[in-house]
């Protein structure tokens, strides 16, 4: 079967105003308990396309969002770090006034995740009952990793944004986020989505991801999450995410065998039946 991971993710469309001005552009669609959508570094909220479906059709409501500087969202006062984009999940969550609802969080989705989760608690306790963390880490990305202290450093000048525009070098890169069998498809939505989007303002989101360091702080965190992350990741190894369930009470961890980084298109169907476990009437 042919998998269209280019297909838009689409719904009423509502836009959030956050603490400082920042406009983030919102999507919901379906009925029933929520699942909140948080996307990663460079892309957007249709990253998130297999995954909605899959959950609308199991009687869920899905609200996807773009984050801060990405897709159609735009940069408030503060800029792009994440405290600012922390405060957005709260003006999301606030504003659709969800009940019990599970929090979805990929690669810089689940690193700012994580800092929502430790400095909202009574946020939190209001509107969500857990949180998938999916190919993630609390920050420190660059350690034991060689391919981050590459590609973090051609993002933060400009350069990989200029390579990535050779379809022969966007392929190469692209395959570098997938695990044990690459989709020139899955690359190609990619790509479509990363070259959509404008890097310079997101240098300092890459910087705190590399800068900053929560994994002491992770047993604040009293939330039942669920943590992801393929066996073949390499940009966010499972080092990070064993450290993640040894930091975070009440945490399951989740391995997938052969995947890499794209969990939400190489293996959906697994992803989908974590957010199913943790969702309180399913």
């Amino acid at each position: 079967m042919t998998v269209d991971y280019a297909a838009p993710l689409t719904g009423d469309e509502l836009e959030v105003t956050s603490a400082d001005g920042a406009r983030i552009h919102t999507v919901s669609v379906g009925s029933g308990p929520a699942v909140v959508l948080a996307h990663g570094f460079a892309i957007d909220m249709h990253e998130w396309n297999l995954i909605a479906a899959d959950l609308v059709g199991r009687g869920h409501r899905v609200i996807a969002f773009d984050q801060r500087g990405h897709g159609r969202s735009s940069i408030g006062r503060g800029g792009v770090g994440s405290w600012q984009m922390a405060s957005d999940y709260a003006a999301v969550l606030t504003a659709y006034d969800v009940r019990g609802a599970v929090l979805v969080a990929h690669s810089m989705g689940g690193f700012v995740a994580i800092r929502f989760l430790l400095e909202n608690r009574d946020l939190v306790e209001q509107h969500l009952a857990g949180a998938v963390l999916m190919a993630t880490m609390a920050g420190d990305v660059n350690r034991d990793n060689p391919q981050n202290r590459v590609q973090i450093p051609l993002l933060q000048s400009g350069i990989l944004a200029r390579l990535v525009r050779s379809d022969r070098v966007g392929r190469l890169f692209a395959r570098t986020l997938m695990g044990d069998e690459p989709d020139d498809a899955m690359g190609a939505a990619f790509l479509r989505m990363f070259r959509a989007q404008q890097l310079s303002p997101l240098v300092p989101i890459l910087r705190a991801m590399v800068t900053e360091n929560r994994y002491a702080a992770l047993d604040v965190i009293d939330l039942p999450c669920t943590i992801v992350v393929g066996t073949a990741d390499r940009t966010t190894p499972p080092f990070h995410t064993d450290d993640l369930h040894a930091g975070i009470r009440h945490s399951r961890l989740v391995r997938v065998p052969g995947a890499g980084h794209m969990i939400n298109w190489e293996a959906p169907e697994i992803l989908v039946e974590e957010i199913l476990r943790l969702s309180p009437t399913t």
